[in-house]
């Protein structure tokens, strides 16, 4: 615990370490840390060629590995906080199975940087891989490789835009947006790198549009479409219904848990996951409509 102290005082002033940074905290050659790297043993992230270690991860990572403090008792977990991105269904169960997990909800992105610092027993997101198929996978193995994480699916999620009631503007995709009003998402929110990479794809530039300020939920994205301040949002069928507007379908993501291996066998967690498989829970997906939930607590990650 002491060397662990020692290091951090080295990198305070850091967001990152070099390898040779890394090599000299752990005393080992640089061979080895390239080593670790290329097995996933350690968090780094890769910049024109030139390997780059998180200060954060790397705490963390080495956190994990300390099995005893300096009063020889054992680490104390993460609080029990969900994290991550905002979903009404899983913001339900939260409360209605009575797991005494708290939330904090602001965005994909925002949350896992959380997770990674252990703030929180587990994060929800719907992050899309770049250029590729796939959710929320390739950010735990590019960011916390070889952590004792668990990824989870939660539900397949419709997505489209939210539009007002009998859709006057004839919205049919993204590039109708040309000239509307639009809410955006913040910008840590995998709902707005959806956005991006769609709009991308469809060819609208980001100055053909009107920008307004950004909603930090997916309920705030409806409100802003209901009380005419907005054309158009990118959101969730089921909240699309809730305030009974249009609905442009565009995609179906898949949304999931991050969870601590080790927080995954806490009663809160256990609870809150036992709650998930009962004929209530499935009864409210069904009633909020847009979820898939077939594929519940399927494993997508499960690191070493």
């Amino acid at each position: 615990m002491s060397e662990l102290k020692d290091y951090m005082k080295i990198v305070e002033p850091l967001d990152f370490l070099t390898t040779k940074e890394l090599a000299d905290i752990l005393r080992v050659k640089e061979r080895k840390i390239y080593e670790m790297a290329a097995a996933n043993e350690v968090p780094f992230t890769r910049v024109t060629g030139k390997l780059l270690f998180p200060k954060a991860l790397v705490i963390s990572w080495l956190s994990r590995r300390t099995e005893l403090g300096e009063d020889g008792l054992a680490l104390p977990d993460p609080p029990v906080v969900a994290l991550g991105s905002h979903d009404p269904l899983l913001d339900w169960a939260l409360r209605e199975s009575g797991s005494g997990m708290a939330s904090f909800f602001d965005g994909s992105l925002d949350g896992f940087d959380r997770f990674a610092r252990r703030e929180g027993v587990l994060c929800g997101m719907h992050v899309p891989a770049p250029e590729a198929d796939g959710w929320n996978r390739h950010l735990i193995e590019a960011r916390m490789p070889a952590m004792p994480v668990v990824l989870m699916e939660w539900a397949w999620r419709e997505r489209g835009l939210i539009v007002p009631a009998g859709n006057p503007r004839k919205i049919a995709g993204i590039a109708d947006l040309a000239g509307c009003r639009t809410v955006p998402r913040q910008p840590e929110a995998g709902t707005q790198l959806l956005f991006d990479r769609l709009a991308a794809e469809a060819g609208l530039a980001p100055d053909a549009y009107e920008r307004l300020r950004p909603a930090r939920s997916e309920q705030d994205v409806a409100l802003a479409v209901l009380e005419g301040q907005a054309d158009a949002g990118l959101g969730l069928a089921s909240v699309a219904a809730q305030y009974r507007l249009g609905f442009v379908p565009l995609v179906r993501e898949r949304f999931d848990l991050a969870v601590w291996r080790r927080s995954w066998f806490s009663a809160p967690v256990q609870g809150f996951l036992a709650f998930c498989r009962t004929p209530d829970f499935a009864d409210r997906a069904a009633q909020l409509g847009g979820y898939d939930i077939s594929g519940f607590g399927r494993v997508h990650y499960n690191g070493p």
